[in-house]
């Protein structure tokens, strides 16, 4: 006991002399880059990085990244389109690999995110176009939709031995039956919760009031950690979609976060001091109800919980849609 606490305030010391709250971050919780530009990488050092169609769209439109697409055509030119998509996707992700020293996530077409073998099918090509490149599945991350189909699409994956990551998650709802499909990271978000509850209160929203540990994103994220951490549970917790870094500050200690380029340059630029908010013993401490889980409860909650449900809807939208703006490209460059 003595021990632990000993080494407990070495570490807290530790921390507290770290030169920017970036650095005193990495201590806490392992990092990740929320992005498809690869300087940011180079130059913030993450662990991980995760990826997703608009965050892949934005990086191909530059100059820089034209090459991957233009070599992914050039040595396939008679492929199907969802092919040659697939493929863009894990060039980038092959680059990705040779900057960060862990995994990357690799999404899943959101237009698939109700059609669970769909689902499987194309996320065992993305594996196997992964592994011809030399890399192991173990490095490559496969995201979905955390809809009941997306989960059961995740639960076969798993069992053969590909990763998921979770993503679109917005309820402890979502979150159990995730882990129920031994799913090994989840994705929830905060900046997106955070988004609808600020739009419903309008003019009353007050600021202040929802900022750090009070924030509706993170919350909901602090309340997935601490049933998780209650019951034992591995599926890691990687809060994603932020809005500041008060947000961050106020996960600090959470399995993962991924963090975008902006905002990992603020926590680079800041010196104040940054503490652990999440910890598994205060998690145990606070033990949450243990809640059963079926596709009748996960459809039923999620149907009673308009933010969820909402802004899950919203996020298969937009994916979908730059997906489609997407094969556009790929479409205009091979004519």
């Amino acid at each position: 006991m003595v021990y632990s606490r000993v080494f407990a305030t070495l570490i807290h010391w530790t921390i507290a002399l770290m030169s920017n709250q970036l650095d005193a971050l990495r201590a806490l919780t392992t990092v990740v880059a929320d992005t498809g530009d690869f300087e940011t990488m180079r130059a913030y050092r993450p662990t991980d990085a995760t990826t997703n169609p608009s965050l892949i769209l934005k990086a191909v439109g530059q100059a820089a990244y034209r090459p991957l697409l233009d070599r992914v055509l050039r040595d396939h030119p008679g492929a199907p389109l969802a092919e040659q998509a697939d493929r863009l996707l894990v060039a980038f992700g092959r680059e990705i690999l040779s900057i960060v020293p862990g995994r990357v996530s690799t999404e899943v077409d959101a237009r698939l995110s109700f059609d669970t073998q769909a689902s499987i099918e194309r996320a065992r090509q993305i594996i196997a176009l992964y592994e011809a490149e030399g890399i192991a599945r173990e490095r490559v991350l496969i995201k979905l939709a955390s809809t009941w189909e997306g989960i059961q699409a995740a639960r076969t994956l798993q069992a053969e031995g590909i990763q998921c990551n979770l993503t679109l998650l917005f309820s402890l709802t979502q979150a159990i039956a995730c882990a129920q499909a031994k799913a090994t990271l989840i994705s929830p978000f905060v900046g997106r919760i955070y988004d609808w509850y600020k739009k419903a209160a309008g003019a009353e929203w007050d600021e202040a009031a929802n900022a750090g540990a009070r924030d509706p994103g993170v919350q909901s994220v602090a309340r997935i950690y601490r049933y998780f951490k209650t019951y034992d549970i591995p599926t890691q917790v990687m809060g994603a979609s932020f809005r500041n870094i008060g947000q961050i500050r106020a996960l600090a200690g959470c399995d993962l976060l991924t963090i975008s380029p902006a905002l990992l340059g603020e926590l680079a630029a800041s010196n104040e001091p940054l503490e652990a908010r999440l910890t598994v013993a205060a998690a145990k401490a606070d033990a949450p109800e243990w809640i059963a889980s079926n596709e009748v409860v996960f459809r039923t909650n999620l149907n009673e919980d308009a933010m969820a449900t909402e802004k899950l809807a919203e996020g298969i939208r937009i994916f979908t849609a730059d997906a489609i703006k997407l094969d556009t490209l790929l479409e205009t460059a091979r004519a």
